[in-house]
């Protein structure tokens, strides 16, 4: 019955995703709301909603600390956001949906309170909670847990064994609030349950196509399932459909050696020849967003598809089948053949015989299981975010958003690679080991590593003029001079992606500042649902500094913390100009947007005036969802914000790999 219903869902969804996009949705200035406004509640659903969520509140406020406490929040969260928001979007199902949840929210609450979690110990389809580290938001996500799981395995001679899990990541929904998520379970549908199997069902913070925030959200689901069940990390496999195929390229590119298996179905796979096919949209993107398509183009990273068994599906006469073509000629470039399933004579949809023959391919794949040790890699990187692939980690980058490439070779004690575009890297041994040989680019290197124990043991490595020698460490893990690293590396959307903290000016920083930080406020909430955390800049801690990302609004008059810093930054601002590479831009006119790293925490970022870069017309293709400014821009403010960028954008650049102003704004 589970799985008819998760049929019938499915098949719902797909005719609502293949009508969602458009030409209609090609004009920045008639833009819809996404998620769309709702329903105005009849007062007496409103009243009693409100009554329970109040109730469900107060047993929260009981519980107290309590490890399992994100699984109860959940309901409240989905709850709190339906009818502040005016998130329900239908009288006939939508209000229905809201009470099932808080009905479903208490039962949990009132058996956490009584020390009771059966939930932990449920076969089937469940959802789970957990709390964010990026705003401190709880998140839902579900899993289909196998019937046959043991949760108390025992000591017997044959103990349950750690299980397969496949991510499932679901389709476009611009209605996809929390608790129609959590009331549907709409995005578990589309594929055949195999005995034994996990399924996670990430929420991916709504309907961004698993980027950005959404890209993190799958990893922490990921974390906090291995932290309540056994599994098999040799055998986690990417799947999806639609939007949730778009995820499958992206997360299959830049973690090639994650997964042991990747079946994307439809979607999309990269920027600007899926809008101009699927869209119709003639795409006109200044340099620097062009650079930035690097980030998210799975086309671009089409050789890491070495390293990973890919099955694609696509329906014969579905324009998303253009996703999978273009990954394939992207393949066919790098000496590498897709493997692509097609369903004849079928639009937005599995066919029945493709789909059996998908799942065929990749449980044959998934029984092998992954090589945790592969003897050879190839790699292709644009940007540190992105930088690891079996046992190599790319630390340093020539160039940032130019091509990176390593290939290399692993035998017993020694390696052998070839690199481009690469400067600093990361070599894992596995242990025991004493003393390895290494030949990168020509360069012979024979080192003791005090690797006498199991696992794997790192070996640093750095070029200086053309010739790799030994490093102590990776670029920027100590003390010394800036450099762009993993984690560290931009553009601005990247200090989003980790804890952030929105530092508002106790000063008066003008209209222009104050309507964009309410604007990133409410469209961090409304397109990666959390509440963005705010301080004043005078309640700043040092454990604020040390933890988060600041983004600081304002100017040094009106933000004391950015006062602090500013002599500090590539950007000179006082009220004479604003100084940026030799060039004045007037502060009356103007506002400067970077990321930099923070002066008074280098391992953290500081943001000026900016929250993520993609705005209300990029809401409606997912395809659109990329970063719109690179590592700084100067903003003339006399033009009005609009539903594509906050202001005329007068300059824009990256920052080069010591985080220095470039000629040319690095282009």
């Amino acid at each position: 019955m589970f799985a008819r219903r998760l049929c019938v869902l499915f098949a719902f969804g797909l005719a609502a995703i293949a009508l969602a996009d458009g030409p209609a949705d090609n004009d920045p200035a008639k833009v819809k709301p996404i998620p769309p406004v709702g329903i105005e509640l009849p007062a007496a659903d409103a009243d009693g909603i409100k009554a329970g969520l109040a109730e469900l509140q107060g047993i929260i406020k009981e519980i107290g600390k309590h490890e399992l406490l994100p699984d109860v929040e959940i309901y409240e969260k989905a709850v709190r956001y339906a009818i502040t928001y005016r998130e329900v979007f239908d009288a006939k199902n939508g209000i229905g949906q809201v009470k099932k949840v808080l009905k479903e929210g208490l039962d949990r609450a009132k058996l956490l309170k009584d020390g009771k979690h059966p939930w932990t110990t449920q076969t089937g389809y469940v959802l789970r909670g957990y709390r964010s580290k990026i705003d401190g938001s709880v998140q839902p996500y579900g899993l289909l847990v196998p019937k046959e799981y043991q949760f108390k395995p025992g000591d017997s001679p044959n103990p349950d064994p750690k299980h397969r899990l496949d991510f499932w990541w679901h389709g476009r929904g611009e209605t996809l609030s929390e608790a129609n998520f959590m009331a549907n379970q709409q995005n578990a549908g589309g594929i055949i349950p195999v005995p034994g199997q996990f399924i996670l069902y990430p929420y991916g913070r709504y309907c961004n196509a698993n980027k950005f925030a959404g890209e993190v959200d799958s990893f922490e689901c990921l974390e906090h399932v291995k932290k309540h069940y056994r599994i098999d990390e040799s055998r986690l496999v990417a799947r999806g459909f639609s939007m949730g195929g778009a995820a499958c390229w992206q997360y299959a590119v830049h973690f090639p050696t994650l997964w042991c298996a990747n079946a994307p179905g439809a979607g999309f796979s990269e920027t600007p020849e899926f809008l101009r096919v699927f869209q119709n949209e003639t795409v006109d993107a200044p340099w620097y967003e062009q650079k930035l398509w690097h980030m998210y183009n799975a086309t671009d990273y089409a050789v890491n598809l070495f390293n990973l068994p890919t099955v694609a599906y696509s329906g014969e006469e579905d324009s998303q089948k253009q996703a999978a073509d273009i990954m394939e000629r992207a393949m066919k470039k790098e000496g590498l053949d897709l493997a692509h399933i097609i369903g004849p004579k079928t639009k937005h949809a599995y066919e029945k015989g493709a789909k059996a023959e998908v799942n065929r391919r990749i449980d044959e794949i998934v029984a092998k299981g992954k090589d945790s040790q592969p003897k050879e890699i190839k790699f292709t990187t644009y940007t540190l975010r992105y930088n690891r692939c079996g046992w190599i980690a790319v630390t340093g980058l020539e160039k940032h958003w130019e091509r990176a490439d390593v290939e290399g070779q692993m035998s017993p004690r020694m390696v052998t690679a070839k690199t481009k575009n690469i400067s600093a890297m990361t070599v894992y041994f596995p242990g025991p080991v004493e003393v390895v040989s290494l030949e990168i680019d020509g360069t012979k290197l024979t080192l003791p590593i005090s690797g006498k124990e199991p696992g794997l043991h790192p070996q640093h490595l750095r070029k200086v003029e053309g010739k790799w020698i030994p490093a102590r460490s990776a670029p920027g893990a100590d003390a010394g001079p800036l450099v762009k690293r993993h984690g560290l590396q931009g553009p601005i959307d990247d200090a989003f992606m980790d804890s952030f903290l929105m530092v508002s000016p106790s000063g008066d920083a003008g209209s222009w500042v104050k309507d964009e930080m309410k604007h990133a406020v409410d469209h961090w909430r409304k397109q990666f649902r959390g509440d963005a955390p705010v301080k004043k800049d005078a309640e700043i801690t040092d454990a604020d500094i040390k933890n988060s990302n600041l983004v600081l609004w304002g100017d040094p008059k009106s933000n004391a913390l950015l006062a602090k810093i500013a002599d500090k930054l590539p950007v000179k601002w006082t009220d004479k100009g604003i100084v940026l590479g030799g060039q004045t831009y007037d502060p009356a006119t103007h506002v400067p947007v970077l990321v930099y790293p923070n002066p008074l925490n280098p391992k953290k970022y500081v943001v000026l005036n900016s929250g993520f870069t993609f705005r209300e017309y990029d809401y409606l293709n997912n395809a659109r969802q990329v970063s719109k400014l690179p590592d700084y821009a100067v903003i003339d403010v006399t033009t009005p914000p609009n539903s594509r960028y906050p202001g005329k954008v007068i300059r824009a650049g990256f920052f080069g790999e010591k985080w220095e102003l470039l000629p040319k704004d690095g282009q």
